[in-house]
């Protein structure tokens, strides 16, 4: 039997009641009930057919807007925590399929130009209105209140996903600092959430997809650097005789780190590294940290990125004026057309704005335009969704006037 296989969220487990649980019950097909696929599975291909995640391959992981086709963007980077996570949860006998909703979910949340970005809008939503923003808790507000699907007579709907998937999104802060991660026992509210890594995620497999998703970047930053030329050869020479037997190699780190958890995880002790593994992942972050994401050559694009969002969020922001919002960014098509018309388009989907919207539309509204703090939290929303070429294609139409 695999170490995990008991305690797998599966039919019959103690947690699989909460865990499939949705917000609402998922509309019926035309032809009859769906019987083929599970409930996490059905959550996979909502998501793998949504817009949030196409748009995944135009958002920055760590550099941004790469010329060179092999530098990780958000896709990739899901995908590799979905291909980690598979393998640990196999190994270990968890519920494969579980991992592999959360896995490719994990970062719908996410703004343009990365954490860089979210940073940005961070301190534009503390500024407006007094609150963080995040993108893991944004995962879970994109999921269930802005990310829409047809259903089968056209009208478009929230994803609707199941507890255990929005709580591993919103769980699943990458930055693991534990030697030994378990999972929470109790289904809290997900939007009591205060913070990233407050909780940790509340099924095993959630864990994993955590623990998956330092492995997939920790290596992987260190590949790009160096076809960057942000890293030379020989710094990372020196530092491979500081973690002596493993070579600085992303596919060689990732089986490093793989193969150490699935030894020393167990029940008992939690997903673990053994002690030499975990100090070897530390001092890998301590030099991601200190030769790439804080460097000074990446510092001009980290310029670059706040001029960008703070100009678009506050030309969309100076066309509040109450019940009368609405009439001025549609006069703004005079001056930014593109911009005027699809922020009006988008902002039709979950606000009160015209009367023939409620007939084509069944999500739900969620903002209420004539109040300000309502209104800045749309302009926030909407821009986390953009990809960086979008925003940017967004800035040149203001500037451009």
């Amino acid at each position: 039997m695999k170490k995990f296989e008991n305690f797998a969220t599966v039919e019959g487990s103690k947690k699989w009641k909460k865990a499939i649980e949705r917000k609402e019950k998922l509309y019926t097909p035309v032809y009859g009930t769906d019987t083929m696929r599970t409930e996490f599975d059905r959550d996979y291909t909502r998501v793998i057919n949504s817009h949030a995640y196409r748009r995944l391959r135009n958002k920055t992981q760590v550099f941004f807007a790469p010329k060179n086709d092999h530098i990780c963007t958000r896709m990739e980077h899901v995908n590799l925590v979905e291909s980690i996570s598979h393998t640990i949860s196999n190994y270990l006998g968890l519920n494969n399929e579980l991992t592999k909703a959360i896995a490719i979910s994990h970062d719908l949340g996410h703004s343009p130009f990365g954490h860089q970005g979210e940073n940005m809008l961070s301190e534009i939503a503390k500024r407006e209105y007094g609150e963080e923003f995040w993108h893991e808790k944004n995962g879970v507000h994109f999921v269930d209140n802005l990310e829409l699907l047809p259903d089968y007579n056209g009208k478009l709907r929230n994803l609707n996903l199941t507890y255990a998937v929005r709580d591993g999104i919103i769980s699943h802060c990458g930055e693991v600092t534990e030697k030994g991660l378990k999972p929470r026992e109790e289904a809290i509210d997900l939007y009591k959430y205060e913070r990233a890594n407050q909780f940790m995620p509340f099924t095993w497999e959630g864990c994993v997809v955590k623990i998956a998703d330092t492995i997939a970047y920790i290596g992987r930053d260190i590949e790009d650097a160096k076809a960057r030329n942000l890293l030379l050869d020989r710094e990372i020479e020196r530092f491979n005789k500081i973690i002596e037997d493993v070579k600085i190699q992303n596919t060689n780190l990732i089986n490093y780190f793989v193969v150490d958890l699935c030894n020393n995880s167990s029940i008992e002790d939690g997903l673990k590294f053994s002690d030499e593994a975990f100090k070897k992942m530390e001092l890998l972050k301590d030099f991601n940290y200190e030769k790439i994401y804080r460097s000074s050559k990446i510092a001009p694009s980290i310029r670059y990125f706040k001029v960008v969002i703070n100009e678009v969020f506050y030309t969309l922001r100076n066309e509040f004026d109450g019940k009368n919002t609405v009439r001025n960014l549609k006069k703004l098509k005079r001056y930014y057309p593109i911009l005027s018309e699809e922020f009006v388009s988008w902002l039709a989907n979950y606000a009160e704005i015209d009367e023939r919207i409620s007939e084509n539309y069944r999500n739900k509204i969620i903002y209420n335009i004539t109040d300000l703090k309502d209104y800045e939290k749309a302009i926030i929303d909407y821009i986390s969704g953009m990809t960086d070429q979008y925003i940017i294609s967004t800035y040149n139409e203001i500037v451009s006037f």
